[in-house]
């Protein structure tokens, strides 16, 4: 499995650690940045990761900000994007099972570490059911 990485400055502080929690399983990472904790604009970083998602079939995203709103409020905008933002196991699971999403949506201020753990563990865990929701998913695209 395959992730791209991005944050603003307001989700640079737990990156490592989620990056870390992706390398232990053996997944691919690839940082997209923001590498500091200056000010930076989170519509940029949300773009640059979706097109990067679009291009490469069949990996993830990751983005994460002060509350993960606005990561996938922008994330959202591109066709082919399925952004969740979870605050726990089940709705990872859910985005995944029932949404087939491609990116994950995570708030630094909102959700702890360990949480955090538990949501990658879900969202890597699970695979899309297809079936009665894949007429459901092609409905988003409109």
């Amino acid at each position: 499995m395959k992730f791209y990485i991005a944050n603003d400055h307001a989700g640079f502080n737990i990156k490592s650690a989620v990056i870390k929690l992706l390398e232990d399983r053996d997944y691919e990472i690839i940082d997209l940045g923001t590498k500091s904790i200056n000010r930076v604009d989170y519509p940029d970083f949300a773009h640059i990761l979706c097109e990067k998602v679009l291009k490469d079939e069949g990996s993830f995203g990751i983005l994460i900000c002060g509350t993960g709103i606005g990561m996938s409020m922008s994330a959202n905008r591109h066709k082919g994007i399925r952004a969740a933002l979870c605050h726990d196991a089940y709705t990872a699971k859910m985005a995944r099972a029932h949404n087939d999403a491609n990116v994950l949506c995570l708030g630094e201020r909102v959700v702890g570490l360990g949480t955090i753990e538990s949501i990658i563990e879900a969202w890597t865990q699970t695979q899309f059911e297809g079936n009665r929701h894949e007429h459901r998913v092609q409905k988003i695209e409109l």
